[in-house]
Formats: structure tokens, C-alpha cells, sequence
């Protein structure tokens, strides 16, 4: 019974994946190494799951780590809590859009490496950076907003 039960689980996850295309066309410089890809195709008939930009808030009640990467890392968290909660993970994800409070190139550098955590087969979403002076709440230091698709 145990056996039939992590069967069904396993099945039912696959058809929650779709067959995602990811392209980086050969005339476009090659952003993996930046944790992104230029292009995403979802096939006809997914369902859309769009979540809200998240922060880094590390529980119910908003709080926020002064450090960049804690807060990527729990944006990332908060973001998988969402799709979870629609039977998606971050495989689904083909497409974020990332605020970066005072965007350098060590931000960088850590972003890349929670993407590359987050999606070790470097299947990397699509992802639009943008740099702002500030976000929604103080102390706020990134923002990721993301789309996911699975089957319908």
C-alpha cells in the first residue's frame, strides 16, 4: 500500500510538469552564467500561475534579515510556498522579474548563486532585473515576483 501511495504521489507531480522550452538563441550572448535564459515557450493549454512579488520576509509577521542573501533565499522560500499552495514548484517557473535595492555587482553575484541553487539543472526562468532606490516595506532589500505554468 505504501508502494501504491508513492506511486500515485509520483505520477500525480508528473502531470503537474509541462514541457517547458527554454531558448537562448545563438545570436544573443550566453546568460547562463548569469542564472537566467532569454526565452520561454509554454505550451497551449497550461495553467498560468502568476505569484506577487516576494520579499525576504522570514515568517507571518514581515520580519527581514539585514543581509542580501538571507533575503533572497527566503523570497525564493516564499515563492515556492506560493506554488506549493497551487500544486506548482520551481520547475514551473518560467518567467521572474526581480528588484534589487541598490543593485552592485556583489548583489549580483549572490542572486546568481541562489538561482543557481534554486534550479541546479539550469533550466533558469526568464528573468527582467531591475534596480530601484527602495521597496514597499523598510529594511526591504529584494523583491522576485515570478510566473509558473503547469498542465491545466
Amino acid at each position: 500500500m505504501k508502494y501504491l501511495f508513492i506511486t500515485v504521489l509520483i505520477l500525480f507531480s508528473m502531470t503537474q510538469t509541462i514541457a517547458q522550452k527554454r531558448h537562448n538563441p545563438a545570436g544573443l550572448f550566453d546568460p547562463k552564467p548569469y542564472a537566467f535564459s532569454h526565452v520561454a515557450v509554454i505550451p497551449a493549454g497550461s495553467k498560468l500561475i502568476y505569484v506577487a512579488g516576494q520579499g525576504g520576509e522570514e515568517d507571518t509577521t514581515g520580519k527581514l534579515s539585514a543581509s542580501f542573501r538571507t533575503q533572497v533565499q527566503f523570497a525564493l522560500k516564499n515563492i515556492q510556498t506560493a506554488l506549493q499552495s497551487q500544486g506548482a514548484t520551481m520547475k514551473s517557473v518560467f518567467k521572474v522579474t526581480t528588484l534589487i535595492v541598490d543593485h552592485n555587482g556583489e548583489k549580483l553575484k549572490i542572486l546568481i548563486e541562489e538561482f543557481k541553487k534554486m534550479w541546479p539543472d539550469q533550466q533558469f526562468p526568464i528573468n527582467t532585473l531591475i534596480p530601484v532606490p527602495a521597496l514597499a516595506l523598510e529594511g526591504m532589500l529584494v523583491e522576485i515576483e515570478a510566473t509558473a505554468a503547469v498542465k491545466e
